[in-house]
């Protein structure tokens, strides 16, 4: 466990590089829509679609645990009011990018539904979103549109309406299925519930089911994690996602209902994650990247055999589409090039877009020395390796520093260097984060003697 003590600072989950909190160059309008626009055609001369991801941020009740964009309420009339803001945004794409004019549709190969709770509309509601929106695009042959939902909230109607759209992914959230957990963190849902969702869904032909999974949450033991794996493994999803909580009361106040005294750490939350992980390997879940696990027959598995495994603020994704344009309060889009985000605050968001205006509240420009070190951290978080070399477009003035910044990662066996080729062993792969931030020169700048690892041992 010294290597766990040694390496257990904060880091990234880099679903984006530079990560958020260093953005620092915001795109303008004009500039954002020229970049999807150029990654559009970059798409087309691929014979790729676009993809979109549609923000939800309703919530009938507060999970303590979730650092996501909510509105908690349980007033159902919220619904139709935010569907035509989201109708009205998408327009203003459509304007923007000279579809509506020309009436050339989009392109779309991916459509993702998160929140929130998207299944907190009503099936007729999501059923008038989504076919005014699928009415506007050309829907590719190998699309992939995929939802999250809740198991407390969602009806057989609501998978059957997605499911008649073209809809065949679905990710259910579970966290823990301990009853003392699932009442601090205020997230009461049982195996059944969940079961129900489960199999209803497979019925109406979905083909790919993720369970989202947190460890480290209050009161969890290794024996409450072990009765949840028990219930995964009866219930076997193809996919899931198993995340690290972050505690983080002084962004989200929601989190002080328990302290850090009661939250496992150190060494017994890491314990937590390999007591899963090995459970889940034991019955066929193979470990594709950082926190994330797929049945052989899943395509995220295949895709991370065949090289083809993609990261992005969804997570892991079984290939590269771009660009991703996010609609919706809070939403974050992705041309490669340009990352924007919308209006955090529900109301700002609807006011601008009544208004006629993109409602970008923050995003980023990336710098030649961004778009080469983001490709490296890509690689490493979906391959498990990078290489450069001087004249192959994948060097930068930074990667100078970067064997230096491996050195410790080499000496405790994490990874295998060579000149200009870093790749991580069996025994690295929990520390990726860790190598990747060996690649983080907007981190580095900050913390320079730090950001690896805590101690010398």
């Amino acid at each position: 466990m010294n290597l766990l003590k040694k390496y257990n600072v904060p880091g990234p989950r880099y679903t984006s590089y530079p990560t958020v909190p260093y953005w620092d160059t915001n795109p303008t309008e004009a500039q954002w829509v020229q970049s999807i626009d150029q990654a559009l055609s970059e798409a087309a001369a691929q014979k790729v679609g676009a993809a979109l991801y549609l923000h939800i941020p309703f919530c009938q009740s507060l999970c303590t645990y979730c650092g996501c964009n909510t509105r908690i309420t349980r007033n159902r009339e919220v619904g139709g009011p935010y569907i035509q803001t989201l109708l009205k945004e998408w327009k203003l794409y459509q304007e923007r990018l000279g579809h509506t004019a020309s009436g050339k549709r989009l392109p779309l190969t991916e459509l993702h539904l998160g929140g929130g709770t998207p299944t907190f509309l009503s099936p007729d509601e999501l059923d008038s979103l989504l076919s005014r929106v699928l009415e506007t695009v050309d829907v590719q042959r190998d699309h992939e549109f995929s939802t999250e939902a809740d198991p407390r909230v969602t009806t057989r109607d609501h998978l059957a309406v997605l499911a008649k759209l073209g809809f065949k992914r679905l990710s259910l959230g579970v966290q823990d299925f301990d009853p003392k957990v699932q009442d601090v963190v205020h997230r009461v849902q049982s195996e059944e519930q969940t079961r129900a969702t489960t199999e209803q869904a497979r019925e109406l032909g979905y083909t790919s089911i993720n369970f989202d999974l947190i460890y480290g949450l209050p009161f969890q033991t290794q024996k409450s994690i072990e009765n949840t794996i028990d219930a995964v493994r009866r219930l076997r999803p193809d996919r899931i996602a198993f995340y690290a909580y972050a505690h983080v009361p002084w962004i989200k106040p929601s989190q002080r209902r328990f302290t850090e005294a009661d939250l496992p750490g150190g060494d017994d939350k890491r314990a937590l994650y390999e007591l899963g992980r090995k459970m889940l390997e034991d019955v066929g879940y193979r470990e594709i990247g950082m926190d994330h696990f797929a049945l052989e027959t899943d395509s995220l598995w295949k895709s991370s055999k065949q090289g083809q495994l993609h990261r992005n603020f969804m997570g892991y994704t079984a290939r590269n589409v771009a660009p991703l344009i996010g609609l919706g309060v809070s939403s974050i889009g992705d041309s490669w090039r340009a990352f924007a985000q919308n209006e955090k605050l529900l109301e700002t968001y609807q006011s601008r877009v009544e208004k006629g205006e993109l409602p970008l509240l923050r995003g980023h420009v990336l710098s030649a020395e961004d778009l080469v070190l983001r490709r490296h951290i890509l690689n490493l978080m979906t391959q498990m390796k990078t290489s450069w070399a001087r004249d192959g477009g994948t060097w930068d003035q930074y990667l100078d520093q970067v064997p230096g910044r491996l050195q410790e990662l080499v000496k405790d066996g994490l990874i295998e260097f060579r000149e200009s080729d870093c790749q991580v062993t069996e025994k690295g792969r929990p520390f990726l984060r860790n190598v990747c931030m060996a690649f983080d020169a907007r981190l580095t700048r900050q913390a320079p003697a730090t950001q690896l690892f805590s101690q010398t041992i």
